[in-house]
């Protein structure tokens, strides 16, 4: 797996991505050397040819990205996969028809978007194609080792056969060794299936490995060019998300990452307050009527306030449009909303699915309460019990809360105990992997999921 902006990608899928952009530029090249054979130098260095080239690429990588064609979830779902992957060109070209029609010379001359199109369709079919086949091909794939028995290891490697995206092959694993479990057989497991397999890395995943952990081995196979890694780490890389179950203080110490460097600090709360500022003055527009559709709606407040704890414990005031009825809270107290919760009104339902509701927090970021990006503020009154529930919790308050956050694009609301200790998961994540990078990630993949609605409650 390859790290980009902290976040860990399969090298099979940045091999898809790129390949993928290098035949839309080549597809649309191609075009143009079709429909200007004389003038082509012309047209790509004069006429601005190649940059436009390169504004297409992108359009069809975000429409790619925008339909999960690069989620490794759908790669297996080959008849929607390939539906997906033709309305992207479906779109392209209504899209370039619009430009041609409103922006005439801002494409490419004598329609050499149209051969581009019919070129680029049976292209990326092609190579999704050959690059299903190629993934399949067992001399393309990394053979391993898990060290370890358990439910953790069993986890991994479960995690490890069902992503094929990530081109590894679990070779064995301490699971299949026959009898009493101790350091000798073991070990005698490991270098039997070190010298039948050729294996290329060993992870160990041994929740008490004193006594029985092979350290004389694994260095010898270090030694000798094998990669010896730790679990943790690669479910971390896996699931995006660190698990809080055996998980020890010393790994959180001396782990890389957590970095809280006053430069970071201060880009990124530079970051948040620009983009609030932005948000709201393009939602001012909507507010007056947001505000009436309220007051039509329900009697009470427009604006529903509420306290929740923020860095380092501090607790503020964060606002949203109401969205459930006045005494929502007045039998049952402080509760999390469910699915088809009768409190919520029937203009709120709409202001959620659409995140219109969480306009007002934005004046939290200009106030510096919250960022933009991070986790999701808590009330008080589950912070202590989730404190008392959830192993390192309190972590979590190490950085400002947000909006959004890495937790929110990746898990799906949640009302329960278990919905909030994996959601401190992916917090933990964000927390120890934080980047500048992160949090553009983080809002680009904000943008997809309220556009197409998803994870709204």
């Amino acid at each position: 797996m390859i790290r980009l902006f902290n976040v860990h990608y399969p090298v099979r899928t940045l091999i898809l991505l790129a390949g993928e952009a290098l035949i839309v530029g080549a597809s649309f090249l191609l075009g143009v050397a079709l429909q200007h054979r004389d003038d082509l130098y012309v047209v790509l260095n004069y006429e601005g040819g190649y940059l436009k080239i390169l504004v297409v690429t992108l359009i069809v990588l975000t429409c790619s990205h925008w339909f999960d064609l690069y989620d490794p979830a759908h790669f297996n779902e080959k008849g929607e996969l390939y539906f997906r992957l033709l309305l992207v060109p479906g779109i392209l070209a209504l899209l370039l028809a619009a430009i041609s029609y409103f922006f005439p010379r801002s494409l490419l001359g004598n329609n050499s978007a149209l051969p581009g199109l019919v070129i680029l369709t049976a292209a990326m079919f092609g190579w999704r194609a050959l690059y299903s086949w190629l993934a399949q091909q067992p001399y393309l794939r990394e053979r391993v080792y898990v060290l370890g028995t358990g439910e953790r290891a069993q986890r991994l490697v479960n995690g490890l056969r069902t992503r094929p995206e990530l081109g590894i092959e679990v070779a064995g694993w301490s699971g299949n060794v026959e009898g009493e479990l101790t350091r000798d057989s073991v070990a005698s497991h490991l270098m039997d299936q070190i010298r039948q397999q050729k294996v290329h890395r060993v992870i160990v995943a041994m929740p008490d490995r004193r006594g029985t952990l092979p350290v004389h081995e694994l260095l010898q196979l270090r030694l000798h060019g094998i990669k010896v890694e730790e679990a943790t780490s690669w479910l971390e890389r896996m699931s995006g998300s660190i698990e809080v179950e055996q998980l020890y203080p010393s790994w959180l110490i001396f782990a890389e990452g957590f970095r809280f460097s006053t430069g970071l600090r201060i880009v990124r709360r530079l970051l948040s307050t620009a983009v609030a500022a932005l948000l709201l003055l393009l939602a001012l527009p909507f507010i007056p009527f947001v505000i009436l559709l309220i007051k039509l709606d329900s009697p009470g407040p427009v604006l529903y306030r509420q306290e929740r704890v923020g860095r380092a414990g501090a607790r503020f005031y964060c606002y949203k449009f109401r969205t459930m009825r006045r005494d929502a809270e007045a039998d049952t107290g402080p509760t999390w909303a469910n699915d088809d919760d009768p409190r919520i009104t029937r203009i709120g339902r709409i202001l959620r699915v659409s995140r219109l509701d969480e306009i007002p927090q934005l004046w939290c970021v200009l106030k510096g309460d919250m960022a933009f990006v991070g986790p999701r503020p808590e009330r008080p009154e589950f912070v202590e019990w989730l404190s008392r529930e959830i192993p390192y919790y309190p972590v979590r308050h190490a950085v400002r809360p947000g909006i959004t956050g890495w937790a929110q694009v990746r898990y799906k609301y949640g009302n329960t105990l278990e919905d909030a200790r994996e959601k401190l998961q992916f917090d933990l994540y964000y927390i120890k992997n934080g980047s500048l990078g992160l949090d553009l990630l983080i809002m680009l993949e904000t943008i997809k999921i309220v556009t197409l609605g998803r994870g709204a409650q």
